[in-house]
């Protein structure tokens, strides 16, 4: 039976009490409390390694894990994304239990215990490194951990997948804490990235492996092994405990899904498993069992002499319970319910079976057919029946934030998007492998975008919209290519398609609206958008504090750059939207000290356009300090790195005006309209002419703009307020 989930989770749990007394080994001599080390190795599949059978990639500190450890032949993951995937691994519950269902939109619950707050409460030292931008702190999966570095760049415009570091990278991180606390007990986690999509291993595995996925591969396994060469250096390897996995595999067509996000078969959900003891005990054995990740937890507390905590459904993985009625693990995919509008999946396998339950469900020996490619489910229907209901046991709602908080509610209700969309959508709902091709065509789009074709990425997003108009992502993609059109009316009705569609589960769609709004100059409107995902998403307190700056509300304004600083991770944003919040207040000097920290730190990234706003502020804080030459080279570095900042523009016009030079003035504005003839130029411009109290020049310039777009609700607006 599966536990079913409990409002109040936390009283599930029992906490254990006792401190962690000394291991007795096989041998029956004491040993000190041992290092555990947990390494997981994004989108590993198990048998694309050598110690699972695969010959096309070497592995030798993974080989050699598996001579100095236990190999689990058949373990199984919950989910095939990172983040709840990763909270099962840490709390041992499913992904219904804890409530983590996608990588973006959800928080681990306080109340839930993990691993890592566990044995810190045992007096171990806890310390994580991520690879990505995915398991960030803010998503809760940091809680228990003395130290979680999750410096991962953030760059916009890329997807959560893309934004990752490499693996040496984040053990270099790991190796200067390791030094720390080598003395002591410690709890190490270690995520490395490398075999997730985007395929580029560094060159000294690039030219060895003609695919790819193996070059990466083969990349990890070399961060692997100078994890444990550091280990050994400091004396503790042969002591440690030691769990190597990963948290779902990845599809690479063998099933028509190039990476993981949909489906959910073999390839997906079965995952390496090494576990290696202290001592080196029970040392190159196979167990060919199956097993689960929630099985990882209950294990380290048992090797640890812990107390299990009470409600978790996994067993240590060395006393499993006794042969008889097979193990059933639960796996579920709910990314195409949330952003595709199709079914979502679940399955179970139990014994050598496996059971997906979909509109058109499938049934699979998994020794006879390890592809999982002849359904067999009409000459075994009395299995499926009997694992459809085992399925029923647990508990899969997947309740909208509206579902789940009335004042989430209400505030979708008052900005019209309960009305319809995918939640409300009547009959069946499709099967997502019979639209996995939708999956490619998107990838498709988003090589479009990267190559700077957004004409033909919208031709093909419209055509993928009028044969799927609840696609969610596709509306998003949208919204974003139109904005990179310099469409923005356009983009703000994609957006509001995808949050709505959604019923308001579409958080990233809810944010670029309220920021698109914003920069329309839509404050109300950009404000309700983003309290209506601002407790899924610390991106919508910037959102806030911003919006609260144009209000004039400063001290509102410094309440939301505080969470939102808070929670920034690697992102620059916060604090540079922070100089400009000081700069409100006269706070100049502490502005320009706000963007050298910020420069300081921005190293070689690529993100031109979050740089470009770090100088506008810049120069905003040089002129009021009466460095007019150098706020001047700042507003031009602002324009050199984004055309398209329109207050880069307007604020270097300002300043020629104010040095009375009239004429440079004028020609900065005509600039801006030349590089970007569009109505939020023209208005801009006409606000920088009212300012600088040139009105003549201001009407003549809107009549001029409205001549061209009579209907823009921009132009109209600044001619009624005019």
């Amino acid at each position: 039976m599966f536990v079913a989930v409990l409002a109040g989770s936390a009283a599930l749990f029992v906490p254990a009490c006792s401190p962690v007394p000394e291991r007795t080994t096989a041998t029956g001599a004491a040993s000190p409390r041992p290092p555990v080390i947990l390494i997981s190795i994004d989108t590993l599949r198990s048998d694309r390694l050598p110690a699972y059978g695969y010959e096309g990639v070497e592995t030798p500190a993974i080989d050699r894990l598996a001579a100095d450890g236990v190999l689990f032949e058949r373990a199984f993951t919950h989910v095939n994304v990172t983040l709840p995937s990763h909270a099962s691994l840490f709390t041992g519950l499913l992904p219904p239990e804890h409530g983590v269902r996608d990588n973006a939109g959800y928080r681990l619950s306080e109340g839930i215990p993990t691993l890592a707050a566990e044995l810190g409460r045992q007096g171990y030292a806890t310390g994580a490194f991520v690879s990505s931008y995915v398991l960030r702190s803010w998503t809760g999966i940091d809680r228990g951990f003395d130290v979680y570095d999750d410096g991962v760049r953030f760059e916009t415009g890329r997807q959560l997948g893309e934004l990752q570091r490499p693996g040496p990278e984040t053990l270099a991180v790991a190796s200067d804490w390791l030094e720390g606390v080598a003395d002591g007990p410690f709890f190490l986690f270690l995520h490395l990235y490398e075999p997730h999509a985007p395929y580029q291993p560094p060159p000294e595995f690039a030219g060895r492996y003609e695919d790819p996925y193996d070059g990466e591969v083969a990349a990890a396994d070399h961060v692997v092994g100078d994890l444990l060469g550091r280990l050994e250096e400091l004396g503790l390897y042969d002591d440690a405990l030691l769990i190597l996995l990963s948290d779902h595999g990845e599809g690479l067509m063998d099933h028509g899904e190039m990476d993981h996000l949909v489906l959910i078969y073999r390839e997906v959900l079965q995952v390496p498993l090494i576990v290696k003891l202290p001592g080196g005990e029970r040392a190159g054995e196979r167990v060919d069992v199956n097993v689960q990740l929630l099985d990882v937890a209950p294990t380290v507390y048992s090797l640890l002499d812990l107390e299990k905590l009470a409600g978790l459904t996994g067993a240590d993985l060395f006393d499993l319970p006794p042969a008889g009625e097979p193990r059933r693990i639960f796996s579920e995919s709910v990314y195409p319910r949330i952003h595709f509008g199709w079914s979502d999946l679940a399955s179970i396998v139990e014994g050598d079976l496996h059971f997906i339950d979909s509109p058109d469900p499938e049934l699979f020996w998994l020794s006879e057919d390890p592809g999982e490619l002849n359904n067999v489910i009409q000459e075994e229907r009395a299995a499926a029946r009997r694992l459809r209901d085992a399925l029923a046991e647990v508990d899969r709602t997947l309740a909208s934030p509206a579902e789940e908080d009335p004042e989430t509610r209400r505030r979708l209700e008052s900005l019209g998007y309960l009305s319809g969309g995918a939640r409300a959508r009547e009959g069946p709902l499709p099967d997502p492998k019979s639209r996995i091709g939708v999956v490619a065509d998107l990838d498709h789009v988003a090589e479009l975008v990267a190559g700077g074709r957004l004409a033909e990425a919208e031709s093909v997003l419209r055509s993928i919209l009028e044969a799927e108009p609840q696609l969610v992502q596709a509306w998003q993609q949208l919204g974003d290519v139109l904005d990179g059109l310099g469409l923005p009316e356009a983009a703000l009705d994609a957006y509001r398609s995808a949050f709505e569609t959604s019923g308001g589960d579409a958080v990233a769609a809810g944010v670029k609206l309220a920021e698109l709004l914003l920069r329309t100059g839509r404050v109300e409107e950009a404000r309700e958008h983003a309290l209506a995902v601002v407790d899924r998403s610390p991106l919508a307190h910037l959102v806030l504090a911003e919006a609260e700056l144009v209000a004039g509300d400063l001290v509102a304004a410094g309440e939301h750059l505080e969470r939102a600083i808070a929670e920034r991770g690697p992102r620059l944003t916060p604090l540079i939207v922070r100089a400009g919040w000081l700069n409100v207040q006269g706070r100049f000097e502490e502005a320009l000290a706000q963007t050298d920290e910020v420069l300081a730190g921005f190293g070689d990234r690529g993100d031109r356009t979050v740089l470009a706003r770090l100088f506008l502020h810049r120069g905003t804080a040089l002129g009021a300090l009466e460095r007019m030459g150098e706020a001047e080279r700042a507003y031009q570095e602002a324009i050199d790195l984004d055309a398209e900042l329109l207050g880069a523009y307007s604020s270097l016009a300002f300043l020629f005006a104010l040095q009375g030079r009239a004429a440079e003035a004028g020609q900065a504005l005509q600039e801006m309209v030349t590089a970007n003839p569009e109505p939020a130029a023209y208005a801009e411009a006409v606000r920088t002419l009212r300012a600088m109290n040139d009105e003549a020049s201001a009407a003549r310039l809107l009549a001029q703009a409205l001549g061209r777009w009579p209907e823009s609700s921009e132009l109209l607006r600044i001619r009624t307020s005019g």
